[in-house]
């Protein structure tokens, strides 16, 4: 949701501070997923973020089951692509803070499913991203990464088992510091550098493609119905610790934002 430039903006140039973070931030939450709130999450229908997606997003592959966010993945063509998948992305931008979410996680070639937050030239603002992404090239491995309109080479990988398992993942983002942990267990600790500084909306998807081959491999029909669930998503912002008990935040020795 796009605000105009007003009283807020008019302070954070008085004093200094810088527009992108100091701007349209939003509060802390904690979704459950009971339901799927119209005034939180948007769900991406009828579109394709580019010409790399073998599908289309589409509002059938978004459910609530059981207090379960479903994002699938099926051979269930629309328009001019072979498959139809499924994206959810929240209303609000949130800056430097605490991201989470509880996820099961699938697999398979040519088959993104992901944890990031975004902002860039669909909202008229520079390129910033922070990313949990989970491939499978040829084995399982999430790729955390972060990318400013500056600097986009900045990529890590770490192996993952295919287990079926549902783990909290999690980043704390700060103005000179990123850090990705998998329940509870830090995993990349990234200090100093070019990072994100422009709020960013959450989002949630799970996408095919047929092109970006080295990167994915190809996903087939024969791969059957994928489907990544989602337990819950939140948003801690600076200055909050702990705010529910799944929280990173309530692990021995992991800071807050300040």
């Amino acid at each position: 949701m796009n605000r105009p430039f007003g009283y807020v903006g008019l302070v954070a140039l008085a004093c200094g501070i810088p527009m992108g973070v100091a701007a349209q931030s939003g509060a802390s939450f904690f979704e459950p997923f009971e339901t799927l709130s119209n005034s939180r999450w948007f769900v991406s229908s009828g579109w394709a973020t580019g010409d790399h997606q073998s599908c289309l997003w589409h509002r059938d592959r978004v459910a609530i089951e059981e207090g379960i966010l479903r994002l699938s993945l099926t051979a269930d063509a629309k328009e001019d692509r072979d498959f139809s998948c499924g994206e959810i992305q929240s209303e609000e931008r949130f800056g430097y803070g605490t991201f989470e979410a509880r996820m099961k996680v699938p697999y398979a070639r040519g088959m993104n499913a992901n944890l990031f937050t975004f902002i860039g030239a669909p909202q008229d603002r520079p390129h910033n991203e922070i990313d949990f992404e989970f491939i499978a090239p040829q084995e399982p491995v999430l790729q955390t990464n972060f990318h400013t309109a500056r600097s986009s080479e900045n990529t890590a990988l770490h192996p993952m088992a295919a287990d079926g398992a549902f783990r909290n993942y999690a980043f704390i983002w700060e103005p000179d510091r990123i850090r990705w942990y998998i329940d509870g267990t830090l995993i990349r600790d990234v200090q100093g550098g070019d990072l994100p500084d422009e709020p960013q909306k959450i989002y949630l998807s799970l996408w095919s493609t047929d092109t970006l081959t080295d990167w994915m491999g190809v996903f087939e029909a024969s791969s059957g119905a994928q489907v990544l669930e989602v337990d819950w998503v939140a948003y801690t912002a600076p200055g909050e610790d702990c705010t529910f008990e799944q929280s990173v935040l309530c692990v021995e020795g992991v800071e807050s934002t300040q």
